[in-house]
């Protein structure tokens, strides 16, 4: 087993010991969101914070980087739209909910413990660059998408929208934490020893904190209703994302550790965050739920491959 390979079954183990605190009741759901709310609000911030002060992303341009990957998400959301909508025969705006799950990554809680433990360091800040982006991007999609689709009724509000896609933003934890990790850079001034020890001391607990509570209230979603078009999406995310991916990077002609991130990154399973914009739009929250549990326990099998698919063409 290549130490990569042994990685990744790390990384999803600690989702399954999560999982398996939550379905034999040793921890209750609400403590999984409580630990999450902690990762996503502290430790994930602080270890990006970090990481923004000596990255040097490797030979990685920001602009070829985000061209590829999302070049991938885009593709791979109009096939989910279109397998939702015309072969589930869903209304458009399931179909949004269907485009949105086969190409939104989790990228915070799984993605970054996992190409921190695959490809350590340099791969974490490779990830970083995308993460700064990523959920700006995918949320101003879909609210703009959505948006479309009841503008006839409810009649089309830009000016509204975007004040509140900026509020989010500006309020996200991580993008505060990447932002402030890049303020403190140019300022070129070390970060005080003491200061240093808090940002170390909760940042090194962020990995394996978000994989465990992201296992624990996995359990809150669950299967139900028509399991044929999670099936389908999940093999879209799982296999149709990262192979359109794998075609961009060798396109574009990424180096090989941000190829191997891109990759990576386009295979992991759909995160909560399909299931919130379900909810909040009221359409397609069982398609959703159906779908994120069916790729996370898919997943670490999935992973497993693409991580040695990278490697034989990688090296």
């Amino acid at each position: 087993m290549s130490p990569q390979v042994e990685a990744a079954l790390f990384i999803f183990g600690l989702v399954a010991i999560g999982y398996l605190a939550g379905v034999t009741g040793y921890l209750r759901a609400e403590i999984g969101d409580a630990l999450g709310e902690f990762a996503v609000g502290v430790a994930l911030p602080l270890l990006l914070f970090r990481t923004m002060l000596s990255a040097d992303f490797h030979g990685a341009a920001p602009w070829s980087l985000w061209a590829t990957y999302f070049s991938a998400v885009a593709l791979a959301w109009t096939i989910g739209h279109l397998v939702t909508t015309r072969v589930f025969g869903r209304d458009a705006r399931a179909g949004v909910v269907g485009g949105v799950s086969s190409s939104f990554s989790n990228t915070v809680l799984l993605g970054l413990p996992l190409v921190m433990g695959v490809y350590g360091q340099a791969g974490f800040e490779v990830l970083a660059l995308i993460v700064s982006v990523h959920l700006g991007i995918m949320m101003a999609a879909t609210i703009i998408i959505f948006a479309i689709l009841e503008g006839g009724e409810k009649g089309f509000r830009p000016v509204a929208l975007l004040r509140d896609f900026v509020r989010k933003l500006a309020t996200n934890p991580l993008i505060v934490g990447i932002v402030c990790g890049l303020a403190w850079r140019l300022t070129g001034l070390p970060l005080p020893s003491l200061a240093a020890r808090f940002v170390d001391g909760l940042g090194n607990i962020a990995g394996p904190l978000a994989l465990f509570s992201m296992g624990l209230g996995l359990r809150r979603y669950g299967i139900s209703g028509n399991l044929r078009a999670g099936f389908a999406l999940a093999a879209l995310k799982l296999f149709v994302m990262p192979a359109i991916a794998l075609g961009m990077v060798l396109l574009f002609g990424l180096p090989p550790l941000a190829a191997s991130v891109v990759v990576l990154t386009a295979a992991l399973p759909a995160g909560v965050n399909c299931y919130l914009i379900a909810v909040q739009f009221g359409t397609g929250q069982a398609l959703a739920s159906n779908m994120i549990t069916i790729a996370t326990g898919l997943g670490v099998a999935t992973t497993a491959f693409w991580i040695t698919v990278l490697h034989a063409i990688f090296g």
